[in-house]
């Protein structure tokens, strides 16, 4: 079943993710650890050689600058919590979201989600979208499906937006 809201949310999707993709391509490990600056988040690996996010609540101030590891840490924690809650039986805690620990996998991890997260999309109708009942659950309080949706857009924008700035400034700082 497809209905206009749905494809126009599938091809918003797309673009962003296309985006993403560009980015994606050439990312190595080192790049995706760099830190930009002294104070800044990133993944570190715990005593069970899993990788972990930087992350406190409530944010300090200033909030500290960010890695391309906890950015797309950051775009996976969201995704699996919204996946889990609107699709699922809910999500792991934030801390049981760990990072894959490197560009590939990672790469290989979010674009698992994303494909989930179209194929769920592509089953929606109207009356989906405009319901709160899978959405109920999300720690961001309430909104239709369709908001939601539009959100994952928007936050993805953003931040394959953050990614290709800091492989800007990496490729500025470390000209090959």
């Amino acid at each position: 079943m497809s209905v206009p809201r749905t494809e126009l949310l599938l091809r918003q999707l797309d673009i962003a993710w296309a985006l993403f993709e560009y980015h994606l391509k050439d990312l190595d490990d080192a790049v995706c650890l760099w830190e930009p600056a002294p104070h800044c988040w990133t993944v570190r690996q715990d005593e069970r050689g899993r990788w972990v996010a930087d992350w406190q609540v409530p944010e300090p101030d200033p909030v500290p600058a960010v890695t391309i590891a906890w950015v797309t840490w950051h775009i996976g924690y969201w995704w699996t919590t919204v996946l889990g809650h609107c699709f699922g039986d809910g999500a792991p805690d934030r801390e049981e979201i760990t990072w894959p620990g490197g560009a590939a996998a990672t790469a290989a991890w979010l674009g698992g989600l994303k494909d989930r997260w179209r194929e769920e999309l592509t089953r929606l109708g109207d009356a989906d979208l405009d319901s709160t009942e899978r959405t109920a659950t999300l720690p961001w309080g309430e909104m239709t499906l369709a908001d939601v949706a539009g959100w994952v857009t928007v936050e993805l924008t953003k931040n394959v937006a953050e990614v290709g700035l800091l492989r800007n400034l990496h490729g500025a700082r470390n000209p090959a």
